[in-house]
């Protein structure tokens, strides 16, 4: 991790910039504010999904099972920031890739802390997955697995998020 400071911009109930920013690690938001993450499903030809397990140092969630992203820098746009992080979780270079962009899901908590999340599609290719080396900071496993393997890692509570994704898995 790095000693400089990971800002965040701050997003309205609409998604749009309130050009204010959040410092990553020690945030509050109003309820009507919000910041946002990306997340990229990378599939194979045989419609496989590559999943990432979050290393055990992570402040919040450590060893649970994922689909890789995280979170988009202060002046940053959504697309560039899934392929920053894929790249430096997986090793994967997205850059110059077609890609989908499935939905943007908003999670609204009253507590404040909300956040809105741009879910991108990706093909991978065999020689994408012979490369994978992984950030071990970030990362500390990574498995190609169909979407009813990746819903039983959720039954067992060891995946993030399921039901946020799971349609989208399905429909892979």
């Amino acid at each position: 991790m790095s000693a400089e400071k990971e800002l965040w911009d701050i997003y309205d109930e609409n998604k749009l910039p309130t050009g204010e920013t959040i410092d990553r690690y020690n945030f509050s938001l109003d309820p009507k504010q919000f910041h946002l993450t990306v997340i990229a499903i990378l599939f194979t030809e045989d419609k496989r999904i590559l999943i990432t397990r979050r290393s055990m140092n992570k402040r919040w969630a450590g060893g649970l099972w994922e689909i890789p992203g995280g979170g988009v820098r202060a002046g940053e746009n959504s697309q560039d920031a899934i392929h920053r992080e894929i790249l430096e979780e997986t090793n994967i270079n997205l850059y110059g890739r077609a890609y989908e962009k499935l939905y943007t899901y908003k999670r609204e908590n009253p507590e404040g802390n909300g956040y809105f999340f741009d879910m991108y599609c990706y093909l991978i290719s065999e020689e994408d997955i012979r490369n994978i080396k992984m950030q071990v900071e970030e990362v500390s496993d990574f498995k190609i697995v169909d979407a009813s393997e990746i819903e039983e890692i959720a039954k067992r509570g060891e995946f993030l998020n399921f039901e946020n994704v799971k349609e989208i898995l399905y429909s892979i």
